[in-house]
């Protein structure tokens, strides 16, 4: 039986939140949701509508400030235009280790409302149980469009769990008239040249009264942000891509110069508080003008984010630099998916469908940034030439992309992770040396996972004896918040 729309959102809303969500959350978060609530506490008491209607709930993990938030509430006027289906947009908990803990104490206590959750790239193996079957109400045709490997992502057991909207790459950022300034005619084609190239510039421009001016910005704090730096660190020197063909791969001489390489970046080209950054740490020191490169997601380069010191001819965005092996970057992006328990799962899905449809998705791009799901868009001669960088961003997804194994772990991918960049920070921090921390890790792993070792005297990928870096310290240290 339908609802009347206020009526409906009331009584869902107040009866299947779980208590424990009070305790996973940010203040945001709480704050968003009591305001919801109390909105529909107040609809409760109007007038009941001659014609009964729909409200969706949508649970979204991106940064809803109020620009995000206008534009995306004009997007969702126009699916209620088509189909008369109103739309709640919820806020998310600050943080992906905040939104994931909300997002399954939701899922997993049965609650009928949010309806459709946005879902990272690394989630469908965590929340696979309490999500729908998508192939019950996506059609096969629309299901190809998308990039075949996203989809098999999305599927777990049989299920297409998420329907891909947004895909992202790890890119190097550099700026161009630093290059030109310095003499250096294409960006760093290898972590060497990158060492080079960063302590060269630093030292130039500290010389010139820029005395917190660093080489190279990347995201070392301890959190999922510095799996993927590390993840592409050691799939590039030859380590392996931490899972592979059902044995562990971390306890090798290639993983280990890749850590010891980056830990000697901390404080020379880097600041010292490297070790503390996220994303929005490194955009901000580069946004100020204050790196000469910057690893981040291929995201931060859209719209409204390019501003601050850094103009627009001022920087280029390139693959990151190739290690002894190959170049490594680490996929990461966004799906949408619908709760088992929506009391609404058809007009859900309809939902979905237009959030990853291609017109959706260019328009999306236009106004708010992020990279199309589906591969003709990358085509589309104005979406070219609003965004040049479309054609580096596709090459490297194609070429140079390495998964972290949440397919291969599932539930336990969050335990997983957690071992490896706590790991990685302890090696950066200099608290442990490379070989030692990652033999601990290699048993720490197998445990987590039940998957062996490789065989004695298996190798990832090359050795070689790692060239020495030696550049003036980072004497300040400063994150913008």
């Amino acid at each position: 039986m339908r609802h009347t729309d206020d009526q409906s959102a009331a009584k869902r809303s107040s009866s299947e939140f779980p208590e424990s969500l009070q305790n996973v959350g940010r203040r945001s978060f709480l704050t968003g949701l009591a305001t919801f609530l109390l909105v529909a506490g107040e609809a409760c008491r109007r007038p009941v509508q001659p014609v009964p209607e729909i409200t969706l709930v949508l649970i979204d993990q991106t940064w809803l400030d109020r620009t995000f938030q206008d534009r995306r509430n004009l997007e969702l006027e126009q699916f209620t235009k088509e189909t008369g289906i109103r739309v709640k947009l919820l806020p998310s908990p600050e943080g992906a280790g905040e939104t994931l803990d909300a997002w399954r104490s939701l899922l997993e206590s049965g609650a009928k409302i949010p309806d459709v959750y946005a879902v990272d790239v690394i989630w469908p193996g965590i929340l696979a149980e309490n999500l729908l079957d998508l192939k019950a109400f996506v059609p096969a045709q629309e299901i190809a469009t998308h990039f075949p490997e996203l989809i098999a992502n999305n599927t777990v057991n049989g299920k297409l769990v998420a329907l891909p909207c947004l895909v992202d790459v790890g890119l190097l950022f550099y700026r161009t008239d630093l290059l030109r300034h310095y003499g250096y005619r294409t960006p760093p084609r290898t972590w060497e040249e990158l060492e080079t190239m960063a302590a060269r510039i630093q030292a130039g421009e500290r010389a010139s009264g820029q005395k917190d001016f660093c080489g190279f910005v990347w995201e070392g704090a301890s959190s999922e942000s510095v799996t993927c730096n590390a993840l592409e660190w050691q799939v590039s020197e030859g380590g392996g891509p931490i899972i592979e063909n059902d044995v562990v791969t971390v306890n090798n001489p290639e993983t280990a110069r890749a850590l010891e390489r980056a830990a000697r970046w901390v404080g020379t080209i880097s600041p010292p508080g490297v070790v503390a950054y996220k994303e929005w740490d490194a955009y901000n020191i580069w946004q100020a003008g204050q790196s000469a490169f910057m690893r981040n997601w291929a995201t931060s380069h859209f719209g409204e984010l390019i501003q601050g010191s850094i103009t627009k001819d001022q920087f280029d965005i390139a693959s990151l630099p190739r290690g002894r092996a190959r170049i490594a970057t680490t996929v990461g992006g966004r799906a949408y998916a619908v709760s088992r328990h929506s009391l609404y799962p058809r007009e859900a899905a309809s939902l979905v469908r237009f959030l990853c449809r291609p017109d959706a998705q260019l328009n999306r791009i236009r106004k708010i940034g992020g990279s199309p799901t589906i591969s003709e868009l990358y085509n589309d001669p104005g979406m070219l030439a609003a965004n040049p960088y479309f054609s580096t961003i596709l090459k490297t997804y194609r070429n140079d992309k390495v998964w972290r194994p949440s397919r291969e772990t599932g539930k336990r991918y969050p335990d997983f992770s957690r071992a490896y960049y706590t790991t990685v920070r302890d090696v950066l921090e200099g608290k442990k040396t490379a070989a030692g921390a990652l033999s601990d890790l290699q048993s720490e792993l197998m445990q987590i996972t039940g998957l062996n070792a490789p065989a004695p005297g298996a190798s990832s990928g090359a050795h070689g004896k790692s060239a020495v870096l030696r550049v003036p310290p980072c004497y300040t240290d400063h994150v913008v918040s």
